[in-house]
């Protein structure tokens, strides 16, 4: 099931019942295409993944949530846990425990655009 997210007391509530699972919030809009033919893959897949959490911004509905978390573009897909957004350098961080240098920490799993099979392959990767 795809939570309707609508302001920043949902979200923050969203991310803390994730806790440490993968949590997927869909930013769009309403009248856009790519958007419009993203919503039931994103459902399909919140019904195949169901210890994933997912959500759906309006970016209309709710403007400050999206500046919040940064989208330029729709429709974007963002990836958090631990209410954290999951960063290339919290995956590596797993695997090499002391890498002191962090010149990935900024780089953040998340992609804009309608490409359905791109999502469901970073859904199971970060699962």
């Amino acid at each position: 099931m795809v939570q309707i997210i609508k302001d920043m007391n949902e979200f923050k509530t969203f991310l803390t019942a994730a806790g440490h699972k993968l949590a997927v919030v869909q930013f769009s809009l309403k009248r856009c295409g790519p958007c419009k033919r993203m919503f039931p893959v994103f459902h399909a897949m919140s019904v195949k993944y169901q210890n994933v959490f997912f959500a759906n911004v309006d970016v209309n509905n709710s403007p400050e949530l999206a500046e919040t978390c940064h989208i330029k573009t729709i429709p974007t897909f963002q990836m958090f846990k631990k209410s954290q957004k999951v960063t290339l350098f919290s995956r590596i961080k797993r695997i090499i425990c002391c890498y002191r240098s962090g010149f990935m920490s900024n780089l953040i799993f998340e992609f804009c655009g309608a490409d359905a099979k791109k999502l469901e392959a970073k859904i199971q990767e970060l699962m």
